[in-house]
């Protein structure tokens, strides 16, 4: 496997996803926070959508029935661009920002990110980041054969036994590590999809995890974990991916 990808290589990325969690004013209210965030993200984001998290409880007795309770609590707000291919998330927990395909290059959005992260801080008045998170979703689309070794492909995932009767209809495949460099946290999954006409489509999903408080006005801190986790996703999905698969990406 050689180190670098090639030269015309396009990368599959399908959404790309960063998170930081952070410590909110016990005071702050999610809900208050709407009308002052659609104001100040309005400009470059004008549409907006709301996320509710939805919790079902079953209490069960022997001496009585099954008993159901529901219960909404709000999530998020989502500020979107006209043709909702890049969003910033007010979040219970945090900052968001999700960019989808096309994605170019993680460089090209930091601007946009560092602007859209210190308004979020002059709203929300976190205390403290607690999390940095990316994540990058890919889809790799295999070529159409019939019995698909995966091996040639990706350097890890599901494994059949060795029997030519078995034949693979779909795969989840998760594995979780530790870099012991950095002491980042790191989650692959491998998932199938259904059979297209161009092949067999996979998605390679990588998060990649930083446990650190950080001052959230010290954005040079905030930068620099960004880019730890973005060295790391990219050495994990380099020795993902065989030198025949990246020459699919082109």
């Amino acid at each position: 496997m050689s180190a670098e990808l090639p030269k015309d290589f396009i990368p599959p990325i399908i959404e790309a996803v960063l998170d930081i969690d952070c410590d909110l004013p016990p005071a702050v209210d999610l809900a208050a926070l709407e009308a002052p965030a659609r104001a100040a993200f309005r400009e470059r984001y004008p549409k907006h959508k709301t996320q509710f998290l939805d919790e079902h409880t079953i209490e069960a007795r022997a001496e009585n029935p099954p008993k159901l309770s529901s219960r909404r609590g709000l999530q998020a707000f989502q500020f979107l661009q006209e043709d909702e291919k890049q969003l910033i998330q007010v979040r219970g927990k945090g900052y968001s920002f999700n960019r989808l395909a096309p994605y170019s290059s993680l460089d090209d959005y930091l601007g946009e990110i560092e602007r859209s992260w210190r308004q979020f801080v002059e709203l929300a008045s976190p205390l403290q980041v607690r999390q940095v998170r990316l994540r990058y979703i890919n889809r790799i689309v295999l070529p159409p054969q019939g019995n698909v070794d995966l091996a040639e492909y990706l350097a890890i995932g599901p494994r059949l036994p060795q029997d030519r009767r078995l034949t693979f209809v779909s795969f989840l495949d998760r594995h979780a590590a530790m870099d012991t460099v950095t002491g980042h946290r790191v989650q692959i999954i491998l998932a199938s999809r259904p059979a297209v006409s161009e092949g067999l489509p996979v998605i390679l999903d990588i998060e990649v995890a930083a446990d650190k408080t950080i001052d959230p006005s010290d954005w040079e801190a905030i930068l620099g974990k960004i880019r730890s986790l973005r060295d790391l996703k990219n050495l994990v999905f380099r020795s993902t991916l065989t030198d025949r698969c990246l020459q699919l990406q082109r």
